[in-house]
């Protein structure tokens, strides 16, 4: 997926989107856009660059950390200093909004843990000076309403710099900066904010959703943690869709599953549960995270990497340049596959999902351990047992395949060394077993950190077996997905695409754009299987392989086939599935049967996630 992005659009989005990301851009010294677009893009290249070790992406990211250090004011500020009016395209206002410095503080940040470039502590102690002296006369929403409910970002980065520094000041403008900051804790213990459509924007809340946990780690109150809990249970509750996300196009907007998702709000919201991960390494953090990674991110980005649909739908049948139910409508185009469609901040921001969630499979333990609490394909050289080091190869299909390995090696020194190996067990999996060289070393069920605590050797073997079974989960009016491990399955469909010139609104849009229609039925209902029977009803076949590239119809590593019927009164309405019937549905005896092919919900761009169900 790396290199997949290294040859698509965040290697190359100087080259495909000029107007913003190129030499004019404010965070280079010039008169463009100088707002959170280029800085978002560097927050997933830089990353990508330094992950993949890639010098020629290195290099495209050195000009913008350059001038960001640079730029700093006696006074301590940073980052572009005048305005300019008005230029379609561009954002060339608010230059002194505290916003984008957020976005290029997580920049420098991971720019220091890559260089050392000791540039970076000298800046950001004297931005949080400016900052401690000018919030109170200018606070979060001085500007603009986004630093009020994004300053979790800010935060975090003030606790990492006073882990570098020990610099009292920095704890004093924590204080300041949660104060300041829109209440989440407030909004998820006592309000009904979650419940209500229109509350908050989608990417505020994906963003905002770590604040109270940030906090917690210099105020340690139980309130903090209670009030993710119940807000992650919420946005599931009244907003919940089969792909791990929420209803928000872009303000919070239900569990209906035509509603959209913006892929902002997916890589916020995996970048928000990984920082959770590292504080309180919490497993259904990490499930959640898995089905975002998983599920929604493949599905609304394109095989090359090149371009991305600003909204998906959980239930997405044709994707039209029209007018949707949605909370915001970019001239139709926000189901469409492109460039720009819908608005640019995706564009601009969709590239700190892959790099970021490498960076986030493995974890440093307080009793000097570590822990495997993500799963993918990796390697981490990492100190335990006081600071010797270590490397780990782990080699998996997950999420397509059961088992996971692990093999440890040590320098000659380090023969023999003990420390202990944290593993997650999803809470989807009934009994995990592990192996250590071969040998059972336990079964476990599912939801809860396994610890192997024993003096390892180079060339150890753990092997970690997760048996994905079929199951069910209930949404919208008794609809259904249907699951096995941290994947959702989605109707498989025919597709037809095809490509539009865009001669009416290019500067906003984009110069063409993608339209995606059904070349096959949709309107389908599960014939009702009891939570027992399922495992036994599907059908699973699973591809002796998977395919370097996993995520679309061809390479689809596995199928699940299911009893289903056509439902003749769900029809189109604005080119999207008419209102979802409520289940169940008893109305259907004279309609045939028949078998349908469901593939993980990642590898479609057409697709049912969420079934009404019909009784037989």
């Amino acid at each position: 997926m790396l290199i997949r992005q290294k040859e698509g659009a965040s290697g190359r989005l100087d080259e495909l989107y000029p107007s913003v990301m190129g030499k004019r851009n404010g965070w280079l010294g010039g008169d463009g856009d100088q707002w959170e677009r280029g800085p978002y893009w560097i927050d997933g290249l830089l990353p990508l660059a330094y992950l993949l070790d890639d010098k020629e992406l290195i290099a495209k990211t050195k000009p913008w950390v350059e001038w960001a250090i640079n730029s700093q004011q006696p006074n301590g500020y940073f980052g572009p200093l005048k305005d300019y009016p008005h230029e379609a395209g561009l954002q060339r206002d608010n230059c002194q909004d505290w916003w984008p410095k957020m976005v290029m503080l997580k920049i420098l940040k991971q720019y220091h843990s890559a260089t050392g470039d000791p540039r970076v502590i000298k800046l950001m102690t004297n931005y949080f000076k400016y900052q401690l002296q000018q919030l109170p006369k200018f606070p979060l929403d001085h500007w603009t309403f986004w630093a009020r409910y994004r300053a979790g970002d800010n935060l975090m980065v003030v606790y990492w710099l006073y882990n570098q520094t020990g610099d009292a000041f920095l704890l004093k403008l924590a204080d300041l900066l949660h104060k300041q900051t829109f209440d989440y804790t407030n909004g998820f213990l006592h309000t009904d904010m979650l419940s209500q459509p229109g509350s908050i924007h989608c990417v505020n809340l994906a963003q905002g959703i770590k604040e109270p946990l940030i906090y917690y780690q210099q105020h340690t109150e139980p309130k903090y943690v209670e009030a993710v809990t119940k807000g992650l249970a919420d946005i599931r509750h009244y907003n919940g869709m089969a792909h791990g996300l929420y209803g928000g196009d872009e303000a919070l907007h239900g569990n209906n599953p035509t509603q959209g998702s913006e892929l902002c709000t997916a890589v916020e919201m995996m970048f928000s549960l990984e920082s959770m991960i590292g504080i309180t390494g919490n497993v259904s953090f990490a499930d959640q995270l898995e089905k975002i990674a998983f599920n929604a991110l493949p599905a609304q980005v394109s095989d090359d990497f090149m371009e991305r649909q600003y909204f998906q739908q959980a239930n997405q049948v044709m994707l039209t340049r029209h007018t949707r139910n949605f909370d915001q409508n970019h001239g139709g185009t926000d189901a469409c596959i492109g460039l720009l469609t819908g608005y640019p901040c995706c564009t601009s921001n969709m590239h700190q999902g892959w790099p970021k969630f490498t960076q986030s499979l493995w974890y440093a333990t307080t009793d000097q351990g570590l822990a495997a609490l993500v799963y993918s394909p990796s390697q981490v050289k990492a100190y335990v047992a006081g600071g010797q080091e270590v490397t780990f190869t782990e080699e998996t299909t997950y999420p397509f395949d059961e088992r996971i390995r692990f093999t440890l090696m040590t320098g000659k020194a380090l023969n023999p060394i003990k420390f202990p190996f944290h593993l997650r067990i999803p809470a989807w999996c009934k009994q995990a077993t592990v192996l250590v060289n071969g040998q059972p070393f336990k079964t476990s069920a599912g939801n809860q950190i396994v610890v192997i605590n024993r003096t390892w050797k180079s060339g150890d073997v753990v092997e970690l077996r997760l048996p994905m079974h079929v199951f069910k989960n209930q949404w919208h009016e008794n609809s259904i997905s249907v699951e096995r491990g941290p994947l959702t399955y989605a109707l498989k469909m025919g597709e037809e695409w095809k490509t539009v010139q865009n001669d009416k609104d290019p500067i906003a849009y984009g110069n063409q754009y993608t339209e995606v229609r059904p070349t096959t039925p949709w309107n389908y209902g599960l014939i009702d299987v009891s939570d027992t029977k399922l495992p036994q009803t599907a059908k699973v076949t699973k591809k002796e392989s998977v395919a370097s590239y996993p995520w679309n119809l061809d390479n689809a590593p596995s199928e699940i086939r299911l009893t289903a019927k056509r439902i003749p009164f769900w029809q189109l309405y604005s080119e999207m599935t008419g209102p979802i019937p409520f289940s169940p549905i008893y109305t259907l005896k004279a309609e045939p049967q028949e078998e349908i092919i469901l593939v993980p919900y990642g590898c479609t761009t057409l697709r049912i996630a969420q079934f009404p169900v019909i009784q037989n």
